[in-house]
């Protein structure tokens, strides 16, 4: 017998018909491990749930979610009730949980916890022991996966910015158990050359158990024991592995680990430029401070110049005369003024200015002033000063009658 034949649409709906109507499917109970968790702004929350072997997409609705106390994580291990149905539109199905219970943390993220903490405690997160990066590097290493989103993102940020750095590919797994080795294997393979400046070690978005060969304890520590600056750009801005932890430097994705590493050629002549200008300003400054320092020694040798001194000595010493000369002429001025006051003072006192009205003045051979008759008795001779000279004369004396005479 033939059956009739069914649209895409139709076959859909039957299969979602026969699932929503088992009993088994509507009533569900099922344990494992969350994975690739997302909490939409409609308030759904989608992950997976997966065991060693397989998994299932999943879906919780926002009036389910509401009641909850904390949102699931990745590598929550946790029991979910719930049905599964069929999405029709694109023909999978679905475990539509209604209650979530946390069992505990599942293997992958315990590996990372402990893993981190023992690593934590170890030192190895420090800042001081990490790398610094060079500012212009001329060979960067790329580990990662040679055929993923990645190396091309790295590629064309490093066209973008600065053609002239030279990118070498180490093309490796970056996802399952053998990538644990690989990574290991090529990281150490890197370290023994001795041309490269920087390693950027990168792979693209994933959920958590993808990104679970970067949590290896071995690799972690090659990282850390590595000559070579590491810079990690794994997964996306919200995903952080062992590798960033002990790396050197972290980028949130595979392009900024890029830009991190690779410097802006264009920002890196800008700077130039600007340097330049600073540097030319602060030349122009320095020659005019030291002009001016030279000019101001200039002055002060030329003032301490032997021909300024002599100069300046004459000038102080003809300076020092000129004060001297009206010194003296003031205290000639004022003797010549004190000896005029003298002089008239004398003049008004001298004795010999009576002879100008007619008197006349007797002195003895010894030029004494005779002042009485009885001095002249005993005198031979005498002198008798007049207004217009002086006489010498004899002297007689005829008795005392003559006397009274």
């Amino acid at each position: 017998m033939k059956l009739k034949t069914m649209s895409v649409t139709d076959l859909n709906a039957y299969i979602k018909r026969n699932f929503d109507h088992d009993f088994i499917l509507n009533n569900l109970t099922v344990l494992g491990e969350i994975s690739n968790f997302k909490a939409h702004s409609s308030g759904h929350l989608y992950f997976s749930l997966k065991d060693e072997h397989a998994k299932v997409n999943c879906v919780m609705f926002r009036q389910d979610a509401s009641s909850m106390k904390k949102h699931p994580k990745d590598g929550m291990k946790a029991l979910l009730s719930g049905r599964v149905s069929v999405y029709a539109k694109e023909g999978t199905y679905q475990l539509y949980v209604n209650k979530l219970e946390e069992i505990g943390l599942g293997e992958i993220y315990q590996e990372f916890e402990e893993n981190k903490e023992k690593l934590q405690k170890e030192g190895l997160f420090r800042a001081e022991i990490k790398k610094g990066l060079p500012a212009y590097p001329e060979k960067v290493a790329v580990i990662t996966s040679g055929t993923g989103a990645a190396v091309q993102d790295i590629i064309n940020v490093s066209r973008r910015r600065n053609s002239t750095v030279e990118l070498l590919i180490f093309p490796t797994l970056v996802q399952g158990d053998a990538a644990r080795g690989a990574l290991l294997e090529t990281l150490q393979a890197v370290n023994k050359r001795k041309d490269v400046d920087v390693i950027i070690l990168a792979r693209g978005g994933g959920s958590f158990e993808d990104l679970s060969c970067f949590n290896d304890l071995t690799l972690a520590y090659a990282i850390a024991a590595s000559k070579i600056p590491v810079v990690t750009g794994i997964g996306h801005e919200v995903d952080f592995t062992i590798a960033d932890f002990v790396a050197d430097y972290r980028g949130a994705t595979p392009s900024q680990a890029a830009e991190i590493v690779i410097p802006s050629l264009s920002e890196a002549l800008r700077s130039l430029k600007e340097r330049r200008a600073r540097l030319e300003m602060a030349y122009l400054s320095r020659i005019r401070h030291e002009k001016t320092v030279f000019s101001s020694f200039q002055g002060r040798l030329q003032k301490s110049h032997p021909n300024t001194i002599l100069a300046n000595s004459y000038l102080d010493i003809e300076q020092k005369r000129n004060r001297l000369d009206g010194i003296i002429m003031q205290r000639m001025g004022r003797e010549r003024e004190r000896l005029e006051s003298f002089y008239s003072l004398l003049q008004a006192h001298n004795p010999l200015n009576i002879l100008d009205k007619g008197y006349a003045l007797i002195f003895d051979q010894k030029n004494h002033l005779i002042r009485s008759v009885a001095e002249l008795k005993t005198l031979k001779a005498l002198t008798v000063k007049m207004k217009d000279g002086e006489v010498k004369m004899e002297v007689r004396v005829y008795g005392e009658e003559s006397e009274k005479l």
